[in-house]
């Protein structure tokens, strides 16, 4: 369950007569509870209900108990002080009489203590119980959440009503409808209409009890908003209607359509309204209604917004923070206040891929806070705000998000000038709105920004493709930016889309915006065409740009083919979020890993690196440099090379077959009659799978010299001419001349003593690489890399943190695995020069690990591995790769490194130094194999 069905469950519940022998289950059940789990806690033998107080208690979850009316207070102390609830670590307990309803969060101490029909406004409080772990954000933003529910409702009902509206050409329509719904419950809320719930309280009296005029009523309101008072009475507006004030602004023009309501859909629309609609945050609410309006997000309701927190990640490090210590530094000092205040009303802040405004509307919001401190400390508090809307540009591709955008920002302004100049003034200015459309419809990767955001404040010019606030094509004045001379701040949460999952036009985007810059675009994501817009805008404007990225940007071959470009541009990174969880709303979410990332053609002496430590704890570094890898260090990009830069054994690719899979047998396939004669010529074969999980298989290997002694066997030469022949028909020349050994692989490296296997691919779920040891009957496939008869403290190397920073840094990853790379992993890792006891010491560390692993055969080392289960079930194997660690590092800089920022500032420190050296003294020559001619 995702938090807005909780919260409509609890809602349910709380409405709904009380039960004193049902609360206790309904109360999970409304929390996700499955009925199996409820079944055994209502078993009375044998059940899993622990409750030693006769209530209900659910393991490390819940202790819940109803109790004669009066005894609230003191049930919650006695379900504190129980012994079960202790014993079986419970993290709330609840005591209700059907009348109060007291709660404790038991971690923290918090107490909710409420009427038992208001408990469902404390939902929030209780999401841990579902696993949901952003609690704080929801109980923060409860009302959006309700709001979301209550109107996904409604516009499900008008769809079933209206089934013609859910065409494409009509649902634009409804969408809009909902937008001028909103805004109606906002002002009916906020005295906008002056007067409380009028908007709600019209349509109860004057629509029917059978819905059959809602749409009527409805429509003649909206009639009545968009008609000036002096046109009214020849516009023949109904009495009761006329009671509306003026709105239009775009918001009622252009025709007022309404579908046609039925009971239940007339019974939500006047449930909706008469929630608390000044509790609206507009921060995050846009992205809330978007999910009603869109098919693929309404199944996640509540899971998807950009938190308010991590906007902050993106805004303060770009100008905030600036403007916040130019107040400090101001003082009382009117002059500095009043040339502070100019600045900020000339600044404009673009997000091009804006959505719902969420980044646009924190910026206005955090500005207006610093403007009326400024105002407060010049003694001018009632001031009008200087910082007009206008010079908050946005382009979003759906034409909804652009109006929810615009609903947004209007709104955030009336609230800042309540919360800032008082309600009187407030609303003193705020009817009409502006008939402003300054959120752009269209592909911001085929718009030009200097068009709508020109250097100078003039010459703004609005594109034609783009429609008013209610999608009616009309010839819209350009609205040129006010107060001139002002910065301007792009920023934004683009769509990030690795190469494989573009679409077609996703694609053509790209190549519109690459396209005679590289040959390599099609690898690039998606996200990368905002930041080369970013870098080109930058260069006719006084600008800095900074968005959320996936951080696959900042990692493997994307690098040095986005990178150089942006620098080219006269671009630095001025301050880098390096990667983190971009967590949302979802049960059990997980949330995608990202950067954030800022650029600019004049960045300050220092820059700031910002980065989560592994308490938790947020850290900014002063940096003189960033390079394109989120690392202070000097601009490097690590390039593929044939041989290692450091002193250490050479790795390969594992045997690819190229056999059609007729060299692979599984014993079943074996004849009994020849089984000892075809065991000579079996080798057990792993890959990474193999490996990781423990298994492995057979193959056929077989040497020259033996091919005519192992041909004689029927089963073998079977297998041998079907080989033959599927070479001989593929359309690769170089399989077709390997039809001439067809009983061998293509490769034949083998190991005269053992082998490392490390995978092409690992989890990232795992705190260390897989790297293993086979011993020499094992053939080592093309799935996996291979060292052979290499000495161990290459695999202690290769088992380091050390070394999965770098792979996971200069060599990417595959979705949201490890994808190693030989050539542009192994190759460029940076291994300073190792002494005989450096080498004695880290071989000690890989027999340790290899020894740990051992002691709990026959755990795979998919099991062992598993960052969840390593600590708790397989410690000796933790511990051992702690001491690598501490022995490698100590090696590197005298002591263990604070972080990972630390690790790859060191490494590409010493990659620098060691690739600017002339190079290494070749090893000697390659041996040969037991396999080779």
């Amino acid at each position: 369950m995702n938090a807005v069905e909780i919260e409509e469950a609890v809602s349910r519940l709380a409405e709904a007569p009380f039960d004193s022998e049902e609360f206790p289950f309904a109360f999970l059940e409304a929390f996700g509870n499955k009925p199996t789990t409820l079944k055994r806690l209502k078993s009375k033998s044998g059940g899993s209900n622990q409750s030693d107080l006769g209530g209900v208690l659910q393991r490390n979850n819940i202790h819940v108990k109803v109790c004669p009316e009066g005894e609230v207070t003191n049930t919650l102390t006695a379900l504190r002080d129980s012994a079960a609830t202790a014993r079986y670590k419970v993290k709330f307990i609840l005591a209700t009489d059907g009348k109060s309803f007291e709660a404790e969060n038991l971690a923290d101490g918090e107490i909710v203590a409420c009427d038992y029909p208001d408990f469902h406004n404390h939902f929030g409080f209780f999401l841990p119980l579902a696993g949901i772990t952003t609690v704080k954000q929801i109980r923060e933003n409860a009302f959006d959440i309700k709001a979301t529910g209550r109107l996904n409702r409604l516009y499900v009902e008008l769809l079933k009503e209206n089934p013609e509206w859910d065409k494409a050409d009509r649902r634009e329509a409804l969408n809009h409808f909902m937008a001028r719904l909103i805004f109606c419950f906002f002002a009916e809320d906020t005295n906008i209409f002056h007067s409380n719930a009028l908007f709600t309280a019209t349509i109860e009296q004057m629509s029917a009890s059978d819905s059959s005029n809602t749409h009527e009523v409805l429509s003649e309101m909206f009639r009545a908003m968009c008609t000036p008072l002096k046109d009214r009475e020849a516009a023949k507006i109904r009495n009761w209607a006329d009671r509306f004030p003026y709105v239009n602004g775009g918001l009622f023009s252009g025709g007022v359509a309404v579908p046609r309501f039925s009971k239940i859909a007339r019974s939500y629309l006047l449930h909706v309204g008469n929630l608390d609609w000044t509790k609206i945050n507009p921060d995050i609410f846009g992205s809330m209604i978007q999910a009603v309006a869109d098919d693929e997000e309404r199944g996640a309701l509540g899971m998807h917004y950009t938190s308010v927190p991590n906007i902050l990640k993106v805004l303060n490090p770009l100008f905030l923070e600036d403007l916040r210590e130019q107040l400090e530094a101001a003082g009382e000092n009117a002059r500095k206040l009043l040339n502070l205040r100019q600045r900020i009303a000339r600044i404009r802040v673009f997000d091009p891929a804006c959505g719902s405004g969420n980044f646009l509307v924190i910026a206005y919001k955090k500005m207006r806070e610093i403007e009326a401190e400024i105002n407060r400390l010049r003694g001018e508090g009632d001031r009008k705000s200087e910082i007009p809307l206008t010079n908050f540009r946005g382009i979003e591709l759906r034409h909804f998000s652009c109006e929810i955008a615009r609903l947004a920002l209007i709104i955030a302004e009336y609230q800042c000038d309540v919360l800032y100049r008082g309600p009187k003034l407030a609303l003193a200015e705020f009817l009409p709105l502006k008939d402003d459309n300054w959120i752009t419809c269209g592909n911001a990767l085929r718009l030009d920004w200097l068009s709508l955001c020109p250097p100078t404040g003039t010459g703004v010019k609005v594109q034609r493709e783009d429609l008013d606030l209610f999608g009616e094509m009309r010839e819209v004045a350009e609205i040129d930016f006010e107060n001139e001379g002002g910065e301007t701040y792009i920023c934004g949460n683009p769509p990030y889309l690795g190469s494989t999952w573009q679409s077609k036009e996703q694609k053509d985007d790209l190549k519109l915006v690459f396209d005679g810059r590289t040959k390599l675009w099609k690898s690039l994501d998606y996200v990368s065409g905002w930041f080369m817009k970013a870098a080109d805008y930058g260069m006719q404007t006084t600008s800095a740009a900074a968005f959320v990225s996936t951080n696959s940007i900042c990692q493997g071959q994307q690098v040095p083919t986005l990178w150089p470009l942006i620098f080219e541009t006269g671009h630095e990174i001025a301050f880098a979020h390096t990667s983190f969880k971009w967590a949302n709303l979802a049960s059990h979410n997980a949330g995608v890993t990202v950067v954030i990332v800022g650029i600019s053609n004049h960045v300050d002496k220092v820059r700031y690196l910002i980065s989560v430590e592994n308490n938790g704890e947020t850290i900014a570094k002063e940096a003189e440099n960033i390079n394109a890898y989120l690392v202070a260090a000097s601009n490097v990009f690590v390039e593929s090379r044939r041989e290692p830069i450091s002193l250490v054994e050479k790795m390969t690719y594992g045997n690819k077959p190229v056999d059609g899979g007729y060299l692979f047998v599984l014993r079943d396939d074996i004849p009994v009659e020849d089984a000892e004669a075809i065991s000579r010529y079996l080798r057990p074969i792993a890959g990474s799978h193999d490996y990781i999980n423990g298994t492995s298989r057979h193959c056929l290997w077989i040497r020259d010299v033996d091919i005519g002694a192992a041909k004689s066997i029927p089963f073998i030469a079977d297998r041998v001419q079907k080989n033959r022949a599927n070479r001989l028909a593929s359309c690769d020349e170089s399989a077709r001349k390997l039809a001439e050994r067809a009983h061998q692989f293509r490769d034949i490296e083998e190991a005269r003593i053992w082998s490392f296997i490390v995978p092409r691919h690992s989890s990232e779920n795992r705190s260390f690489l897989p790297v293993g040891i086979l011993d020499s009957s094992f053939i080592i496939n093309d799935s996996a890399f291979a060292l052979y008869d290499a000495p161990l403290w290459n695999m202690a190397l290769i088992a380091s943190r050390l070394h999965l920073v770098w792979i996971a840094t200069v060599c990417g990853k595959l979705k949201t695995d490890f994808r190693y790379s030989n050539t542009l992993g192994w190759n460029t890792f940076p291994v300073p020069t190792l002494t005989d006891q450096n080498k004695a010491d880290l071989t000690r560390c890989a027999e340790d690990i290899l020894l740990a692993r051992e002691h709990y055969f026959p755990a795979t080392i998919a099991d062992m591995y598993d960052r969840d289960r390593m600590d708790t079930e397989f410690p000796l194997v933790r511990e051992a790769h702690d001491r690598n660690d501490e022995i490698l590092e100590r090696i590197y800089i005298g002591r263990r490194f604070k972080n990972d920022t630390e690790r790859l500032e060191k490494l590409f420190e010493l990659y620098t130094k060691m690739t600017s050296q002339p190079a290494l003294p070749k090893k000697s020559a390659k041996r040969k194999t037991k396999g080779e001619k």
